[in-house]
């Protein structure tokens, strides 16, 4: 595995145990103030048929009502992909759904481009 490799496994694992923490101060620091975030979520919360929030602000409260909406919410990592400009990452969230996020990083490691895609339909 490459230093790249682990230095992206290192930031996924760290996403990963801020969102099981339930931690939206932990989670948002992987993101920059400029993100774009596209997911069928975004469509059936916010009524968007494009499916994107833009910035920071809007993201943060994105997250916030998925939080809300599922307390019991917990993610179990199964496998990263990297790419010289940002990683997918696989993994299962507690209600058994399988996402696959694909995420563009700017230079400072944050991410500003997310596109999260699901198996099944995600409330």
């Amino acid at each position: 595995m490459s230093a790249a490799s682990r230095d992206t496994r290192t930031l996924v694992s760290d996403w990963i145990d801020s969102w099981n923490r339930h931690d939206l101060d932990g989670i948002m620091r992987h993101y920059a103030d400029a993100v774009v975030f596209e997911a069928n979520t975004v469509v059936l919360r916010w009524n968007r048929p494009d499916g994107r929030l833009h910035g920071f602000a809007e993201l943060r409260q994105h997250f916030q009502r998925g939080l809300d909406l599922a307390p019991e919410l917990h993610f179990e990592l199964e496998d990263v992909f990297t790419s010289p400009s940002g990683y997918a990452t696989l993994y299962r969230r507690d209600n058994g759904n399988r996402v696959l996020d694909v995420v563009e990083l700017n230079d400072e490691a944050k991410a500003i481009h997310v596109k999260a895609f699901y198996l099944e339909e995600q409330p």
